[in-house]
C-alpha cells in the first residue's frame, strides 16, 4: 500500500500507515510531523526516531554572555551577526558583571539562590525572599507605611493591655477568685456498667 493510505474494508480512511522507510506499520492513531509533515507511529513520531530534516524549524537558539551571564536569542541568526550582537550587548549599559552573581535570599544564614520559581515578594515590605521565608514572622518584616498601617497599632496596643492583665493576676486563677463555691451539676451523673 501507499505511504499515506490505511484502514480495513469497512472503513478505508480510518488510521495511516507509518511513513518511516523501514516500518509503514498501520496506525490507527497517527502522528504528524510539524517538521517534515510526515505521517508516523508512535514509535517514530519523534524528531530524532525518523531523523527529520526539518527538526529545528521552531527551535529557539540562545547564547549566554560570559561576563554577565545574560541570555540573548539569536533565533535564525548567522554566526556573524551573533558575533555582532554580542558586541553590541557588551557595549550597551545592560552588561554588567555584577549580574553574573546570582540573588540569594536576604534572610540571616539563609543561602538559598532566587530562581523564578521559589522567589516570593513580600506583600507588606516588598522584600523578595526564598519560599522558606515567605511568611512576615519568618524575615523579619519591616513593615512600610501604607494607609492601612493604622490599623497595625491598635492590635498592637491591644496585645500590650491583654498582656499587662495577664502579668496583673499574679498567677490566680479566674474562676477561683470572688469566693464562690462549686456547685453539684444539676443533673445527676448516671455511671453505666
Amino acid at each position: 500500500m501507499g505511504g499515506g493510505g490505511g484502514g480495513t474494508e469497512a472503513f478505508p480512511d480510518l488510521g495511516s500507515h507509518c511513513q518511516h522507510s523501514h516500518c509503514h506499520q498501520l496506525d490507527f492513531l497517527p502522528f504528524k510531523c510539524d517538521g517534515c509533515h510526515k505521517v508516523y507511529c508512535l514509535e517514530h513520531r519523534s524528531y530524532k526516531s525518523h531523523e527529520c530534516p526539518e527538526s529545528e524549524h521552531e527551535s529557539r537558539r540562545v547564547i549566554v554572555c560570559e561576563i554577565c551571564s545574560v541570555s540573548i536569542e539569536v533565533t535564525g541568526r548567522e554566526e556573524e551577526d551573533v558575533k555582532t550582537m554580542l558586541e553590541r550587548h557588551e557595549k550597551s549599559g545592560d552588561c554588567d558583571p555584577r549580574k553574573k552573581k546570582k540573588p540569594v535570599c536576604p534572610v540571616r544564614r539563609c543561602r538559598e539562590t532566587l530562581t523564578f520559581s521559589n522567589t516570593s515578594t513580600c506583600k507588606t515590605c516588598q522584600l523578595k525572599v526564598c519560599l522558606k521565608h515567605r511568611f512576615p514572622a519568618d524575615h523579619d518584616c519591616q513593615k512600610v507605611a501604607s494607609p492601612g498601617a493604622a490599623a497595625v497599632p491598635r492590635k498592637e496596643r491591644w496585645n500590650e493591655r491583654f498582656l499587662a492583665a495577664l502579668a496583673s493576676r499574679n498567677g490566680k486563677d479566674c474562676a477561683k477568685s470572688g469566693g464562690r463555691t462549686t456547685s453539684p451539676p444539676s443533673t445527676p451523673s448516671i455511671k453505666v456498667s
